[in-house]
C-alpha cells in the first residue's frame, strides 16, 4: 500500500484513458501508477508493487496486454489482474481467462461504478 491507500497499475497505450482512470481511481482514494506499454508496465510492476493491476489487451502490439500478464504471473503475482477489452465478446475466442489468470474483464468504455464496485469488493 502506499500512504495506507490501495495502489492501483493501470496500464494502457491511451494517454487519455489512463488519464481518466487515475482522476476516477484517487477521487476515490486509490494511489495510482501508470505505464504506457507492457515493457515499462512490467518495470513499473517490479518498482511499486500494486495491489491490483489493470492492463489493457491491445497495445503497441495486439498480444501485448496477454503477454505483459504472463509475465507477471511468471513473475510470481498474486495479486488481481483485470484486463481492458474493447473488443467485446470476441474477446472469448481470442483468450483463455484461466490460462492467464486473470481476476476479470472490463470493457472500454470502462462503466466507473462498476470499476470502483469491483475494486472495493477485491481490495478489501
Amino acid at each position: 500500500m502506499n500512504s495506507g491507500k490501495h495502489l492501483i497499475l493501470c496500464v494502457d497505450d491511451d494517454q487519455d484513458l489512463l488519464d481518466a482512470l487515475k482522476l476516477v481511481l484517487e477521487k476515490s482514494g486509490y494511489a495510482t501508477a501508470t505505464a504506457r506499454t507492457a515493457e515499462d508496465g512490467f518495470k513499473k510492476y517490479k518498482e511499486v508493487n500494486p495491489d491490483l493491476v489493470i492492463v489493457d489487451l491491445m497495445m503497441e502490439e495486439v498480444d501485448a496486454g496477454t503477454g505483459l500478464v504472463r509475465m507477471l504471473r511468471a513473475e510470481g503475482n498474486t495479486k488481481p489482474v483485470y484486463m481492458l477489452s474493447s473488443v467485446g465478446d470476441n474477446l472469448n475466442m481470442m483468450i483463455d481467462y484461466s490460462e492467464l489468470g486473470l481476476a476479470g474483464v472490463f470493457q472500454k468504455p470502462i462503466d466507473n461504478q462498476q470499476l470502483l464496485n469491483v475494486l472495493r469488493s477485491k481490495l478489501k
